[in-house]
């Protein structure tokens, strides 16, 4: 066991990125005590910290009114109104207090003020960035900012491996007839052993499922985690077949997952297949800014149709310099052989971003008492059905603030007589070591079935076989873990299974196309 086994801490917050840090440090200026663990090494490593174009602010002439606009675009109109209404409205005040005020987080100026920059869909120019490293810059001010609150503490390799609650986990009998509500979370230790923390309240802010993906822009430990334990813990999950395909990653053997920012088309670049054509001009009004799930699948019929894994992006006459405005994927790709202010780049679409997510309210407060969710792992209505780029900084800072009052509000201790019925963590009487091997291998085969089955472009017969084939690899890793030696490894494995399925059962039960859900009869 830890240090922290069966310790109570007012708030725990399964996350360190904008979301998470967000909740935590509006609970804690509330003035309870909270623990943000992330079973990364180091907290700054998050999805927020690999955001590059931006986060949504006001522009000139910009309102409310045309911000919700086009999300509502963006979505599809299956988004909810009140949710993009709140973040249209109170997003761009909490980005002015705690990023720019508060954090101080150096985005780009002009001598006029804000160097503003667009995005595909959006009707004007209203994204603040820090050249193409804008969410690295907003983790580590933001983080140094939360980590300032003596009320707020960080717990670093910590993997979560389920949530505890009363009627689930207590060995108290009467516990099952009462009302279920969370009490406390197991953690996965670097030790090997797992603590039991209790809590008034969980903020799942795990971020996204890319890694179920073969071709993703997240960071390997995107495993969908925090909807698994929601799921499990019997709490909806909804939209889950909404998976946001981004149109640009980096094609190259020696360098994987990095995105190449929907700033560069803002700027002028243009896609461009083999033949040297700019064929989204033959493809869409808006050409090479229209929505990503259009450009996404764009390109995905190009490269078919040529027979070719990648297209390029052609970047070598834009509206700014491309070495000063996106010196960090400049100098990489220069890194590789890559000069992009001569060299069209080869880029492939990838999983980027879950629109789906544990069902939550407009303070990110799930149906199980205790429970909250906050950012990607979230589904909060904002997004709809495709997400409108550089509004998930602006969603995750706006419902992680809200979540972290919320919780203050109604904050409530689990009693020491409940706390005393729940167990420790229980060990497999004949522990098995599992082979590192077979767990990488099943996640590769899960990886590479999810995106040539419930990819960018779907079909009922594949759909149905992915279900088939999911349904069979749950069965064989929920027996072998239940007699396996717990592993970091193992849990996510366990989690990605879980998720996958429920994304391809979502995907199977919606045979309409919408949004970045696209069916092909």
């Amino acid at each position: 066991m830890g240090v922290w086994n069966r310790e109570y801490v007012d708030v725990v917050v399964l996350g360190s990125g904008l979301a998470g840090l967000s909740a935590a440090v509006a609970a804690a200026e509330e003035g309870l005590d909270v623990l943000v663990v992330t079973k990364e090494d180091n907290p700054l490593e998050s999805n927020t910290y690999l955001a590059q174009g931006g986060i949504v602010y006001r522009g000139e002439n910009d309102s409310p009114d045309l911000l919700m606009r086009d999300i509502l675009e963006a979505g599809a109109y299956y988004n909810l109104k009140e949710a993009v209404r709140l973040v249209a409205e109170e997003g761009p005040k909490m980005v002015e207090e705690y990023l720019i005020k508060r954090a101080d987080v150096p985005f780009d100026t002009t001598t006029d003020g804000f160097d503003f920059t667009k995005e595909g869909a959006h009707s004007l120019r209203r994204i603040l960035h820090v050249k193409d490293e804008t969410g690295k810059s907003i983790q580590e001010h933001f983080l140094a900012y939360v980590g300032s609150n003596p009320h707020v503490k960080f717990l670093s390799g910590y993997t979560a491996i389920d949530l505890v609650t009363n009627s689930h986990n207590s060995l108290d009998p009467e516990e099952r007839y009462r009302r279920s509500r969370v009490v406390g979370v197991y953690l996965l230790n670097p030790e090997g052993g797992v603590d039991l923390v209790f809590t008034g309240a969980v903020v799942l802010a795990t971020g996204g499922v890319g890694n179920l993906f073969l071709h993703t822009s997240n960071p390997p430990g995107a495993t969908g985690d925090g909807v698994a334990m929601a799921s499990r813990a019997g709490v909806p999950v909804i939209n889950a077949h909404f998976i946001q395909f981004h149109p640009t990653v980096l094609y190259h053997r020696d360098f994987k997952r990095m995105l190449i920012t929907e700033a560069f088309r803002g700027e002028g670049a243009r896609l461009m297949n083999h033949s040297g054509e700019y064929f989204m001009e033959r493809i869409h009004p808006l050409k090479d800014l229209a929505p990503r799930d259009e450009v996404a699948r764009a390109i995905y019929r190009e490269m078919e149709r040529e027979g070719t894994e990648y297209v390029f992006l052609d970047a070598r006459d834009l509206s700014v310099d491309v070495r000063t405005r996106f010196p960090y994927i400049y100098q990489s790709c220069l890194q590789l052989g890559l000069d992009i202010s001569k060299d069209p780049i080869p880029v492939v679409p990838a999983a980027h971003y879950f629109c789906g997510g544990v069902k939550v309210n407009l303070d990110g407060r799930t149906e199980l008492p205790g429970l909250y969710a906050v950012g990607e792992c979230a589904c909060t209505g904002v997004h709809g059905a495709n997400r409108l780029a550089s509004v998930s900084l602006l969603e995750a800072l706006t419902f992680g603030i809200r979540a972290g009052k919320d919780i203050a509000r109604r904050h409530s201790r689990p009693s020491r007589r409940l706390q005393r019925s729940i167990p420790d963590w229980v060990f497999p009487p004949q522990e098995e070591d599992v082979d590192p091997v077979l767990v990488k291998s099943d996640l590769k085969y899960l990886r590479s079935l999810m995106w040539h089955y419930v990819g960018i472009i779907r079909t009922s017969k594949r759909l149905n076989r992915a279900l088939a084939d999911i349904n069979y690899l749950q069965h064989r890793v929920e027996s072998f873990y239940k007699k396996a030696k717990v592993r970091r490894d193992i849990v996510e494995l366990r989690n990605a299974v879980l998720v996958a399925r429920i994304i391809a059962q979502s995907a199977v039960s919606q045979q309409v196309s919408v949004g970045c859900h696209y069916v092909e009869h």
